[in-house]
């Protein structure tokens, strides 16, 4: 046995029931071991591939499942606990884009937020679009960051659950955004992670400046960040998990040894090892074959 597929739906919504899981084991011939990770939720098929590369075979099982809300990820079995999580911020630890938010209370949301989508979707280079939607900010108090983070952010289900558990088990973790470590700071917190990066706001008599300090940190730096820790820590690439769902994630997916494109861009999931669009956050601790007795529950934090 040397590869896994994991089978993994939504807590929420549970559909991994017997039927789904020999539905798999008919496509992986070669299937030696199935270990439910959480009844109905998740599950691990221990195979030996027989040529075809990871996509591949992962593909063949959701043709095999027939449009059941169940994730599939194939991977090798070696280094599967991961020892460095990076994630992005926006759309995947939280559920919300913060500038299109803070762009909400100057009225002007209809006009940046479809920047913010073609730039997540690779279709504008995200450094020049994010100085375009800062210039569109100048004036706005910094104050109001505190009532975005109050009333409209709301934390991925299983964010808490995902870090709390890396962290118990030796992990470092880090948040990294092309978004404001105004935010970057405090969701760090609420959520548990050990470090953040973020590119930094230019307040001037707190107000909003209009200005980002440079340079910015988008694709390349994300990446950067990555391989830094990584580095620091003495890891090899097959030790790091990262996670995000936009064009300027890409480069960090890719650098890591397994890169998680969450609930993402069309052109991300294309791009990524794995991609998770049904389960929650909770599904990358199942990607590591942790069962659900293993997860390490955090308290909640205050906003």
């Amino acid at each position: 046995m040397t590869h896994v597929a994991t089978l993994i739906s939504n807590p929420a919504r549970p559909a991994l029931d017997d039927a789904a899981i020999a539905l798999a084991v008919g496509v992986l011939a070669t299937t030696q071991d199935v270990r439910v990770l959480n009844p109905g939720i998740a599950a691990d098929l221990l195979f030996t591939p027989g040529g075809a590369d990871d996509k591949a075979i992962a593909e063949r099982l959701g043709t095999a499942l027939k449009g059941l809300p169940i994730d599939v990820v194939v991977q090798p079995l070696a280094a599967r606990r991961k020892r460095l999580f990076v994630a992005d911020m926006d759309s995947t630890m939280i559920g919300q884009e913060c500038i299109d938010e803070l762009a909400d209370y100057g009225g002007l949301k209809a006009h940046v937020a479809p920047i913010t989508e073609r730039a997540m979707r690779g279709e504008i280079a995200f450094e020049p679009a994010l100085r375009e939607r800062v210039a569109l900010l100048k004036g706005l108090p910094v104050a109001v960051v505190d009532e975005v983070i109050e009333k409209r952010i709301t934390l991925t289900p299983g964010a808490r659950t995902l870090v709390a558990t890396m962290r118990a088990q030796g992990a470092l973790t880090c948040l990294v955004s092309g978004g404001f470590t105004l935010f970057t700071s405090r969701i760090a917190a609420m959520v548990g992670f050990d470090e953040y990066r973020g590119n930094t706001l230019i307040v001037e008599d707190g107000r909003l400046a209009g200005r980002v300090a440079e340079p910015v940190l988008g694709r390349d730096a994300k990446c950067a960040t990555l391989i830094e820790l990584r580095d620091r820590l003495a890891l090899s690439p097959e030790d790091t998990l990262a996670a995000g769902d936009g064009a300027n994630d890409i480069p960090m997916l890719e650098a890591a040894g397994l890169g998680v494109a969450y609930h993402a861009k069309p052109a991300v999931a294309a791009a990524a090892h794995a991609r998770i669009d049904h389960g929650d956050l909770t599904a990358l601790l199942y990607l590591q074959g942790y069962s659900r007795g293993e997860f390490v529950e955090s308290a909640p934090a205050d906003k």
